[in-house]
């Protein structure tokens, strides 16, 4: 007899048990794993067996996979019954993972569990990884044997492809008793951007589950990634109160793009529910006419007085912790809120601490009136290599700039509504 130390779920499944006398004690259905393990790998703590009486989960204290002529078997020892808050509190693989949709934390994808390879140590048996590759599909088949056999031949590999435990974030939420993360903490290490592909290939349910699980930040982070249709179903999906808390965190001109798609009384809802500050800031955005540049200009610019020092405005900055792209400008403005002049971050950066912003400042070569036509702001972006225009009205007063990021989704929309 040949003990394993490596096994496939997709082997164990369907086998038969027996105890150390070799009597028959039942058929194995599938593996309870305690995910909370100090190790960081799902340790097993149970087999579902069936036997001729019923089907129940049972602790074994040992258990061992043997290949005996051929044969695969399980042999347990002190079976024990577990109780139902035990069984709830683990994760039955079969059920829970296999077939199942994960997120591929390297990869940034989701993937599909065709098969789950665990291994046995003295402290027990572990789930170290999931298979997501041909093999594991042929293998839950019971062809992957004779194919490899066949294609050994002709020197042909059959594709294998292992994502190991710790890469693993599960998100399909057809099953409700799924535990695997309760926070979704590893999700939460992708960028914004990773995760929003993510969320949209996942069907409405488990998109509105995992954007839920997101904090405020991340969560406006994701939401400006995501396609206007997504976007849509997120913000119809959820509370208002929920929506607006969001919707709080994110720039006012992209906070203006989503509710132009909605209905009038949704985004009246939701401006009603943010905060003061931020509603009135959507909704000046929501005046300007479509392709003109108040409609697509950054509310959220910082400005300082002349008399301001390096050492105060870095200082300011530091508290406020912005977004880069608020940062491509920064503007002097006089008591009036008028433009004056423009300083970047370098200019900070490499000044004396106690240098005042007006040894510093220069004129604003190139500023956009809010109501002109977008037509002609990239190229001016190009010509003068800006990466942002300060927005004024009439009456010289900063409203905002135009950063060249928006240009650029601009200009994309602009060519797939062409097509």
């Amino acid at each position: 007899m040949i003990s394993f130390t490596t096994f496939y779920l997709s082997r164990i499944l369907g086998r038969k048990v027996y105890d150390v006398n070799g009597k028959f004690i039942g058929i194995v259905k599938d593996i309870l794993v305690d995910v909370n393990h100090a190790s960081q790998k799902p340790i097993v703590i149970g087999l579902k067996i069936k036997s001729s009486s019923k089907t129940a989960v049972y602790s074994v204290s040992y258990f061992r996979v043997n290949k005996f002529e051929g044969r695969i078997t399980v042999t347990c020892i002190n079976m024990i019954e577990l109780s139902e808050n035990i069984v709830e509190s683990g994760i039955l693989l079969a059920d829970v993972i296999l077939d199942k949709q994960i997120v591929d934390l390297n990869g940034r994808k989701l993937v599909r569990v065709n098969d789950i390879r665990l291994v046995q140590f003295k402290e027990g048996t572990f789930a170290v990884a999931v298979d997501i590759g041909v093999e594991g599909l042929l293998r839950r088949i019971g062809i992957a044997k004779v194919l490899k056999y066949i294609f050994g031949i002709f020197k042909i590999p059959i594709p294998a492809k292992y994502i190991l435990w710790e890469d693993v974030e599960a998100v399909d939420y057809n099953n409700l008793n799924i535990k695997l993360s309760k926070s979704y903490t590893k999700l939460h290490t992708l960028h914004p951007s990773d995760i929003a592909d993510i969320i949209e290939d996942l069907d409405k349910k488990s998109r509105t589950e995992v954007f839920s699980s997101l904090d405020e930040e991340k969560a406006a982070e994701v939401l400006e990634e995501l396609e206007p249709e997504f976007q849509a179903h997120i913000v119809e999906s959820l509370p208002v109160e929920k929506v607006a808390d969001v919707l709080e965190k994110m720039p006012a001109d992209e906070v203006a793009d989503l509710l132009d798609t909605l209905e009038d009384e949704k985004a009246e809802l939701l401006l009603n529910e943010m905060e003061t500050d931020s509603s009135q800031d959507v909704r000046e955005l929501l005046e300007y006419p479509l392709n003109t540049v108040g409609s697509i200009m950054m509310k959220e610019v910082y400005t300082y007085k002349s008399t301001n020092t390096v050492e105060e405005v870095l200082a300011d900055i530091r508290a406020n912790k912005p977004d880069f792209s608020e940062l491509y400008n920064l503007f002097v403005t006089d008591d009036n809120n008028e433009l004056i002049a423009t300083f970047t971050l370098c200019d900070l950066v490499l000044s004396p601490v106690d240098a005042r912003i007006e040894s510093i400042m220069k004129p604003t070569p190139v500023q956009l009136m809010d109501n002109e036509k977008l037509d002609d702001v990239a190229e001016m972006l190009s010509k003068y290599n800006l990466l942002a225009i300060p927005v004024i009205d009439d009456e010289n007063v900063l409203h905002g700039m135009v950063i060249v990021d928006d240009i650029v989704d601009d200009l994309i929309n602009r060519r797939r509504t062409n097509k």
